[in-house]
């Protein structure tokens, strides 16, 4: 006589989907294992796109800004930009490329620097800054992103997170996974809060460290960041930010902490 089949419970069930989540989650790790040193940093980097294609990335965006956002006339602004700019370029050591300085109009308090030298501030951001001092503590972080080529390490991070969920979906759906739709989002949302969003705060963080350092070779007051960011808070009127886990910025009060400690390294009292 045949044996009565028993049917499993569903904690075999469920453990098996752990242990499948598990063994995807430590895939993507090996995945993005492949890294390359950056001096700057002193840290390894995930790199797949090299500066050259960055930079031609950047040319082309840089392009299509130029027709959307229109240019400021006001001397003054462009005339700080184009002295502290050069100054912070050099104390990185990146007067090598071909750098291009440019205010844009907008009340934004903004500014970026994209690989290959594009430099945009906005009148916004300087009607928050008080003095030179304070232009070459964002001019010193834009340039510590250039410098240690965080746009090309985000880009590949934002690949192969793709690259990484799509596999994870495949072998979810390959494997008739009961819920698999659901698994696949909640990996998407560990990918985004615990990988993607705190190395772009990192990235912040470290063009902080950075730019302090050229300010200080350029002849500029480091303790002014400390300024900056301090009226920057005050001028938020009081709006809360995002939880600091679900933003791609520190939040101030970090920033600032992080900012004081490095301060106190280089040998200022703060």
């Amino acid at each position: 006589m045949d044996a009565p089949v028993k049917f499993l419970d569903r904690e075999p069930v469920e453990l098996n989907r752990r242990q499948l989540v598990k063994g995807l989650a430590a895939g993507y790790i090996v995945a993005i294992a492949g890294c390359v040193q950056n001096p700057t940093l002193g840290r390894n980097q995930l790199m797949i796109v090299s500066e050259a294609q960055m930079t031609q990335l950047s040319a082309s965006a840089w392009n299509q800004i130029r027709t959307q956002q229109k240019v400021s006339k006001n001397k003054t602004m462009n005339r700080s930009l184009q002295t502290v700019g050069p100054r912070i370029v050099q104390a990185a050591g990146l007067q090598n490329q071909k750098w291009e300085y440019t205010v844009f109009q907008g009340d934004d308090a903004n500014a970026f620097v994209l690989p290959g030298g594009k430099v945009g501030f906005y009148e916004g951001i300087f009607k928050r800054m008080e003095n030179d001092d304070q232009l070459a503590t964002v001019m010193g972080h834009e340039t510590g992103h250039v410098a240690a080529r965080h746009s090309g390490e985000r880009y590949s991070q934002q690949v192969a997170a793709g690259v990484g969920m799509q596999a994870a979906q495949v072998a979810l759906q390959a494997g008739d996974v009961s819920g698999a739709g659901a698994i696949a989002a909640v990996l998407g949302a560990g990918v985004q809060f615990g990988v993607l969003l705190p190395y772009s705060r990192t990235h912040e963080l470290e063009a902080d460290r950075l730019g302090v350092v050229y300010m200080q070779k350029a002849g500029y007051d480091p303790r002014q960041s400390l300024r900056f960011w301090q009226n920057m808070t005050a001028q938020r009127g009081g709006k809360a930010p995002p939880p600091e886990f679900m933003s791609t910025h520190p939040s101030d009060t970090t920033r600032i902490s992080a900012l004081t400690q490095q301060l106190r390294s280089m040998g200022y009292q703060v």
